[in-house]
């Protein structure tokens, strides 16, 4: 199968490179050049998605099966993407997230829950907002089969955004370790690898549609994530679990100082029940965390410390070390 990446050297975009050389695929990739070097075994093209010249120079005298998009994040450079691409291509899978339902996540979304208003030629906005209308413009100006898969947190080895890596360096430190809130509450996390196999074999398979992509709901606890962490690292840290009450009296920032951690309370209430439903039962796979785990930690133990990234431009993650200790002597003086 012959395989276009608009990505394809950071994180999920390398996961589906990998996955796609693993299997055989010719694979393409088309991006920068400027944040990761190109993987080994690819067709590595350079050029600014939002450059009409540089699309041009991408699609000319080339042709693939599929596209798999895992970088949109402005609807009118998709829609450019979406047009040049039809007729070089016979399937277009885009990466979205479950951000872009209205009701996440405050309830239960799937599928057919509905969808954020942006059109399609829009340019600024805020990021759930412009995926959703990202999606549809794959889905209106795309000559061909479209599949959208809506992931929610992804985790594993190469996390540029650096919420597993900026634990795992804290518990590799040992000493006492702030847990936020309850060590039994449900998250949902998904490994970068398993959504490239995935989404691989659909794109293999020219489904279309939509599919929430999710860990399985229950199947991971706030604990049992930190555990593995702690196991992994063969660390002696000691989780010090500190309820919500404390951390909002603190000011502790969701999901940002504590990463991943967020408040009980009716404005989360579903931020961790996505339904995945349709997505398992046409093949999606989701491996033990642990062994995710154990797989990001083998990779992130070879980055010196300080060149480590624990976040984006927009969200750096991890608390202070001063702000830690304050709050988990509240919480042995309570």
């Amino acid at each position: 199968m012959r395989v276009l990446i608009i990505g394809g050297s950071m994180f999920l975009g390398r996961a589906i490179a990998v996955e796609a050389l693993r299997r055989g695929h010719e694979v393409t990739t088309f991006n920068r050049g400027k944040s990761r070097p190109d993987l080994p075994g690819v067709e590595a093209v350079h050029g600014d998605r939002g450059v009409i010249e540089d699309l041009r120079r991408l699609v000319d005298g080339r042709e693939w099966d599929v596209v798999m998009d895992v970088c949109g994040f402005v609807p009118e450079s998709v829609r450019q993407s979406a047009r040049h691409l039809s007729g070089h291509a016979r399937h277009y899978t885009f990466i979205s997230t479950i951000r872009v339902h209205a009701d996440w996540p405050v309830k239960v979304v799937n599928e057919s829950s509905p969808l954020l208003e942006c059109p399609t030629d829009a340019e600024e906005g805020d990021y759930e907002v412009l995926k959703a209308g990202c999606g549809r413009a794959v889905e209106q100006f795309f000559d061909g089969g479209a599949l959208i898969i809506e992931p929610g947190v992804i985790v594993g080895p190469h996390e540029h955004v650096g919420r597993l890596p900026w634990w795992l360096t804290r518990i590799a430190k040992g000493g006492r370790v702030l847990a936020p809130g309850d060590p039994d509450r449900t998250i949902q996390l998904i490994d970068a690898r398993d959504i490239a196999e995935f989404a691989l074999a659909q794109a293999a398979a020219e489904t279309t549609g939509r599919f929430v992509a999710t860990g399985v709901p229950g199947s991971v606890t706030f604990g049992g994530w930190l555990g593995a962490c702690v196991a992994a690292t063969g660390s002696d840290a000691e989780l010090v679990w500190v309820p919500d009450q404390i951390l909002l009296e603190y000011g502790v920032e969701p999901l940002s100082e504590l990463p991943l951690w967020l408040p009980e309370g009716p404005a989360f209430a579903a931020a961790w029940l996505a339904s995945p439903t349709a997505a398992l039962a046409a093949g999606l796979v989701c491996r033990p965390i642990e062994e995710t785990v154990r797989d990001t930690w083998e990779w992130l133990r070879e980055i010196p410390e300080d060149e480590r990234s624990f976040g984006t431009s927009e969200i750096r993650h991890g608390i202070a070390p001063d702000k830690e200790a304050r709050i988990m002597a509240a919480g042995d003086h309570r």
